[in-house]
């Protein structure tokens, strides 16, 4: 399910291929990925934050963080956090979120690290949440990223997932099936100069195991399940799971 690579005749793993990807496309990422959601990704975000605020100044981590927007919007939470800490395994990624952290004077509370979600570089029982915004469908080893978030949670603690998701709402799931198979790849390759980085999203969203089967995927990685939410007419899904007490 998860085998689909970004260059499917080039060689490497599904984690090298992502990684050489999203370095290359860093410098336009950013203007892409709200462009080409309309900056609907924006409101998702404020949602995952909200669910984490009920946490009062935790230590969060922030998995695939990317140029760094859940991040910083973590970092807004009140009572502040006691550190949000962003992890990518994209040097590029991660100088664009550098300098994003930089100019909102946020280097004190936002902690960046190189890091491979497989392999987390943090001792056991250290975070009291984990977020993850459109990352997961990256992971080279699903299972294993998952088991890798749930080792560094604290028992309680909470795991909050952003992904994409199908629509099954007709005639939206049609409309926007169009949208996302040709008009996102098409603009997105044409700015990004890269357009198999932009064939692979549509594709990592249709291979990805949503839903139930994804939730599956938490409870097989030690996670209890609390809801999942679709968002959008279904375009995104927020699930919420958090690690047992015991």
């Amino acid at each position: 399910m998860m085998s689909v690579k970004p260059y499917a005749q080039a060689e490497g793993s599904k984690k090298e291929q992502v990684t050489a990807m999203f370095n290359r496309i860093a410098p336009k990422y950013d203007f892409l990925n709200h462009l080409l959601s309309m900056g609907i990704d924006k409101l998702w975000r404020r949602r995952v934050v909200r669910i984490v605020a009920r946490k009062k100044a935790p230590v969060v981590l922030d998995v695939a963080t990317g140029t760094g927007d859940l991040a910083i919007a973590l970092a807004g939470i009140h009572p502040k956090p006691t550190a949000v800490y962003g992890a990518d395994i994209s040097a590029g990624m991660l100088a664009r979120a550098a300098q994003k952290v930089s100019k909102r004077g946020l280097q004190h509370t936002i902690v960046l690290k190189e890091a491979d979600s497989e392999a987390l570089p943090f001792t056991d029982r250290f975070f009291d949440a984990v977020t993850v915004a459109f990352g997961v469908r990256n992971f080279g080893d699903l299972h294993q990223g998952l088991c890798e978030m749930n080792r560094v949670l604290k028992p309680g603690g909470s795991l909050v997932v952003l992904e994409f998701s199908r629509p099954h709402i007709f005639p939206f799931k049609q409309l926007y099936g169009c949208y996302f198979a040709h008009v996102l790849p098409w603009w997105g390759g044409l700015i990004s100069k890269d357009k198999e980085a932009y064939d692979y999203l549509p594709a990592s969203v249709l291979h990805f195991p949503e839903g139930k089967a994804f939730e599956e995927a938490l409870v097989q990685a030690g996670f209890e399940v609390e809801k999942s939410r679709r968002q959008t007419l279904g375009i995104a899904t927020i699930y919420v799971a958090h690690r047992p007490l015991q």
